[in-house]
């Protein structure tokens, strides 16, 4: 654990403000713990947007569609030509070689880079297409210093393209295994399951999903909820053994879809108040949670998850293959119709 833990500070310190799970293309959104010193990529955003018009703007326009409208070096120039006087610009664009020749330099670093992990991981891979486009929004000085902790990254890489493999039969049959959690036939020929964190803002989300998920596919699909409470959350736990307590009385799923319209609700009164309006017998709902009888079973599913390589929540599974945006119903759908239709996931 220590040896993964020095990994990933040090390739934090590579200043990797983009995880390398977005680009696998997995937990593109969701609760995970923050890594420190990242600058907000919307807000980053929004602070460069520029104004400039005529021959500044025109310069920008050529910076960007050069260098990558995402680039560093895009966002850059925005900037830059708002400061710009016109003949400065328009002195820019008459010898526009001379950027070309910089931005094709400055990129190399970044060339490299995506040659060598692309080498690594296999050029044909998900992962390998996915670095070529994402590493285009890193700019140079993170491309050199990627560079210099190529090792560690690469053994990242290489973890996570593992992850986001199909589960084998047998890890399958563990996340969908009998549970408390579930609705539709256990012999479904679709098996989904989500772990999930109540206090996830993400997790909501997911939660809508799931409505459609039954709303769409009835008794075609079988879909298990499992917790995966994160640290950082202090009410999640507590949380997640208060629904499986509801489940107990036959009130998990509209337990569950009170917790997540009431997120700002998750404290020891907010638990009892949710009980109470969903007509639970609360005596034995406190009784269950004063003896945390249902830890064990979130313990149990928190181990689950690590096994499946879950570093954030919602993540979902179907029949075994991880969902990239399990927010997103399409998303899922698209998932769902293909194993429906017996397709592999493409």
């Amino acid at each position: 654990m220590q040896a993964t833990q020095r990994r990933k500070i040090s390739l934090r310190g590579a200043a990797l403000a983009l995880p390398l799970a977005t680009l696998l293309g997995f937990g593109l959104t969701g609760c995970k713990k923050p890594a420190t010193g990242s600058a907000s990529p919307a807000s980053a955003s929004s602070a460069l947007e520029t104004g400039a018009t005529g021959a500044c703007g025109a310069y920008a326009e050529r910076i960007c569609e050069t260098a990558g409208s995402d680039s560093p070096t895009c966002q850059a120039a925005k900037a830059t030509t708002e400061l710009m006087p016109p003949e400065a610009c328009s002195a820019g664009m008459k010898n526009f070689d001379f950027s070309v020749k910089k931005i094709a330099a400055a990129g190399q670093s970044c060339d490299e880079l995506v040659q060598k992990l692309c080498e690594a991981v296999g050029p044909e891979t998900q992962s390998c297409k996915l670095v070529s486009s994402e590493t285009k929004k890193f700019g140079p000085e993170k491309c050199k210093a990627m560079m210099q902790h190529l090792p560690e990254v690469i053994a990242e890489l290489k973890s996570m393209e593992e992850s986001n493999k199909p589960l084998n039969a047998e890890m399958q049959a563990a996340i969908s295994a009998a549970s408390p959690s579930s609705f539709g036939p256990a012999n479904a020929k679709v098996q989904v399951v989500e772990f999930s964190d109540f206090q996830c803002p993400f997790c909501s989300q997911a939660a809508n999903v799931v409505h459609q998920i039954r709303q769409k596919y009835g008794d075609k699909v079988r879909f298990t909820f499992r917790q995966f409470p994160l640290p950082m959350h202090p009410n999640a736990k507590e949380a997640a053994e208060a629904a499986l307590a509801a489940g107990t009385q036959g009130k998990f799923w509209e337990y569950h879809d009170r917790l997540f319209k009431n997120q700002n609700k998750l404290d020891r009164a907010g638990l009892e108040e949710h009980a109470k309006e969903a007509g639970l017998n609360v005596a034995a709902f406190k009784k269950s949670l004063d003896e945390h009888k249902f830890a064990p079973v979130v313990e149990a599913d928190l181990k689950l998850g690590e096994k499946v390589q879950v570093n954030g929540t919602p993540s979902m599974f179907v029949n075994g293959t991880r969902v990239a945006n399990p927010t997103n119903f399409e998303a899922v759908s698209a998932l769902i119709e293909a194993a429906l239709k017996g397709t592999p996931p493409g």
